[in-house]
C-alpha cells in the first residue's frame, strides 16, 4: 500500500529475497537501533526515578515529544483512504530511529512497524453489514474490549494509545489519584489534562466517543510543556550533561533537539 511508504511515519522496506532452498523468507527492512520498549526500560536509570515518584519537568518534556510523534504517525494512518486501522499498537512495535536517521527525518524519532495485523476500515462496510473485522487480535494489554466483538472501528488504535501513553508517563489510567504538584508548578495543569485525555482515549463501551489523534493532537498546548520553559529551567543543562553520559542516547538527543 502506498500509505505505508511514507518514510517519515513507517519503517521502509529495502529488499526480500528466498534462501537456497526456497524455504525461508527474508525481509530487508530499514535498521532502527531499538524499540519504545527499550526506552522504556531504560528511562528509571536515566532520570534516577521510580514508577511510583512524582515525574519532573524535563523527563515530562521527552515523553510529550515521544506522544505527540506518536499520535501524528497514527492519525496518518487514520486520515489516509482507505483508512488504516494498525491493531497491534504496543512499544514492541513503536520504534526509535538513531540520530543520523533523525537529521533526514525532520528531526522526527519515532516511526511505526509490524504491520502485520494492520487492516483497511470501510465505515459502510464494517458498521452497517454483517462484515466485521476479525476479533481477537492484539497483544491483549493494549487491545481495546470492542475488538472481541469484531464490531469496531479506528477508534481501537487509540484506546491502545491510551496504554502506551499510561506507561510513558507512569500514570495509572484506572485511578483518579493523580501526584499532586504546587499550584505554581510547571506540571499541575498538563499532568490533570493528560490525565482525562488518555482517560478520555480508553471510553468504553461506546468507543466511538474516544477522540481523535487530531484532537489530542489541538490540545497539545496544554497537556505538554513549551520548549522554551525546558530549555529555561534550572536544571536543563546539568540534566542534559547526565542524559548525554547515560549508555541509552535517546534521551539526550530528543532533549536537544527537540529544544533547538
Amino acid at each position: 500500500m502506498d500509505v505505508l511508504s511514507d518514510q517519515k511515519i513507517v519503517v521502509q522496506y529495502h529488499n526480500s529475497w528466498l534462501d537456497n532452498n526456497s524455504t525461508q523468507l527474508y525481509i530487508q527492512m530499514e535498521y532502527c537501533p531499538q524499540s519504545l520498549r527499550k526506552v522504556l526500560s531504560a528511562k528509571a536509570l536515566a532520570f534516577g526515578r521510580q514508577s511510583c515518584e512524582p515525574i519532573k519537568p524535563l523527563e515530562y518534556f521527552i515523553w510529550c515529544e515521544i506522544f505527540k510523534e506518536l499520535l501524528e504517525c497514527v492519525q496518518y494512518l487514520h486520515k489516509s483512504r482507505p483508512q488504516i486501522i494498525h491493531r497491534d499498537l504496543n512499544p514492541d512495535n513503536i520504534l526509535v530511529i538513531e540520530n543520523t536517521t533523525c537529521d533526514n527525518n525532520n528531526h522526527r524519532f519515532i516511526k511505526l512497524c509490524d504491520f502485520g495485523l494492520a487492516t483497511l476500515h470501510d465505515p459502510e462496510l464494517h458498521y452497517r453489514t454483517k462484515d466485521k473485522h476479525t476479533g481477537d487480535v492484539g497483544t491483549v494489554r493494549y487491545q481495546a474490549p470492542e475488538i472481541a466483538n469484531k464490531n469496531y472501528g479506528h477508534k481501537s488504535d487509540m484506546y491502545s494509545l491510551a496504554i502506551v501513553g499510561g506507561e510513558l508517563f507512569d500514570l495509572d489510567l484506572y485511578s483518579r489519584k493523580l501526584a499532586t504538584y504546587p499550584n505554581d508548578h510547571v506540571l499541575n495543569g498538563p499532568v490533570v489534562c493528560l490525565h482525562r485525555m488518555l482517560q478520555s482515549m480508553m471510553s468504553t463501551p461506546i468507543w466511538d466517543d474516544r477522540p481523535e489523534c487530531r484532537e489530542v493532537l489541538a490540545k497539545h498546548n496544554e497537556w505538554s510543556i513549551d520548549k522554551n520553559v525546558i530549555a529555561n529551567h534550572k536544571e536543563f543543562i546539568s540534566v542534559l550533561n547526565t542524559l548525554k553520559s547515560n549508555v541509552n542516547s535517546v534521551f539526550y538527543e530528543i532533549m536537544f533537539r527537540k529544544t533547538l
